[in-house]
């Protein structure tokens, strides 16, 4: 007789009657899923249908039925534009300078945070850096554009005083960019940091004594246990953060620039919006959505997929 490893054999399925079992069993929780399945499917996948407007010449007179179809005559008409290529240039670049300096500052921020023992001070700054998130981008842009102006700005007061000329930081192309990160990482590094003090309740409380029976320092603490242990949040946070590069966060574009600094600031979102209603050409800005979508998607599986291959780890 051969012998069977008992681990070869394939799980069986479940049947279909005991799905229903457990169903019915956990039906509370299943009605708790309703209200959520609704919204997914009325605000995610109905809009999908709009997707055909790219594939039409669209007029709001004929409708979606009457419109004639044109095929991909809208997506050679983005790539053959010149206005495009720039927008998707300065999506790329300004998404990759807010990937490389704000997403390791939530990491940062949660593990000083981790570190204090004083719990009360560890409550006020959790409080003072969360704030922010609850402003909005339009009370930001009038706080900055204060705090920047070059009549009578706070920065550019102090810069004056060094003997150095006024800078204007909301009207020039090279410094433009370096207000979106720095606005950015104002109003979300703090409230980023919540997924990561979560992880931290993960990690056991063995592994810290151990090391700090080993003899390690708190900074070896922090590099050998506390980053790996929520190693595979961070993977899951940046794999994200990939699939919304495109996004841009075009409402912070929209509240800060102005027509002096489209040539460093016009992204993809900020482009649909003035083709889309400021000159009425729904179906090429349904085009460039849909490119940009599809683009997303695509960064989410290959961010996935080297994740698995190289850290073992990975959304699904």
């Amino acid at each position: 007789m051969t012998n069977r490893n008992p681990h070869s054999a394939t799980a069986p399925q479940p049947s279909r009657r005991s799905v229903c079992k457990n169903i019915r069993a956990d039906r509370e929780l299943y009605l708790l899923l309703l209200p959520g399945i609704a919204v997914l499917l009325l605000f995610k996948y109905t809009p999908m249908y709009g997707v055909l407007i790219a594939f039409k010449d669209y007029s709001i007179f004929d409708g979606m039925g009457g419109s004639p179809w044109v095929g991909m005559d809208n997506f050679r008409k983005l790539f053959e534009s010149d206005d495009f290529l720039l927008v998707l240039r300065n999506t790329v670049e300004i998404s990759l300078l807010k990937l490389v300096f704000l997403f390791p500052l939530p990491i940062i921020a949660a593990i000083l945070l981790n570190e204090l023992r004083q719990l009360a001070f560890r409550k006020a700054v959790q409080t003072v850096i969360y704030l922010p998130h609850f402003l909005s981008w339009i009370i930001i842009s009038g706080l900055f554009i204060d705090l920047l102006s070059i009549n009578g700005g706070l920065v550019n007061k102090l810069l004056g005083s060094f003997g150095i000329e006024p800078i204007p930081f909301f009207l020039s192309n090279a410094y433009f960019r370096g207000v979106l990160v720095t606005t950015a990482g104002w109003k979300e590094t703090g409230w980023s940091t919540i997924v990561y003090l979560a992880a931290f309740s993960t990690i056991d409380p063995g592994l810290y004594e151990a090391a700090r029976m080993d003899g390690a320092g708190r900074w070896k603490r922090i590099w050998h246990v506390t980053l790996p242990g929520i190693s595979p949040v961070i993977v899951l946070m940046l794999i994200l953060r990939l699939g919304s590069m495109f996004t841009g966060d075009t409402e912070q574009i929209l509240a800060m620039y102005n027509s002096t600094v489209y040539k460093s600031s016009d992204i993809i979102g900020t482009y649909v919006y003035r083709m889309g209603l400021g000159k009425q050409e729904y179906s090429f800005t349904t085009a460039v959505g849909l490119f940009e979508s599809v683009i997303g998607f695509a960064l989410i599986l290959s961010g996935n997929y080297l994740s698995r291959k190289y850290l073992r780890r990975g959304i699904w």
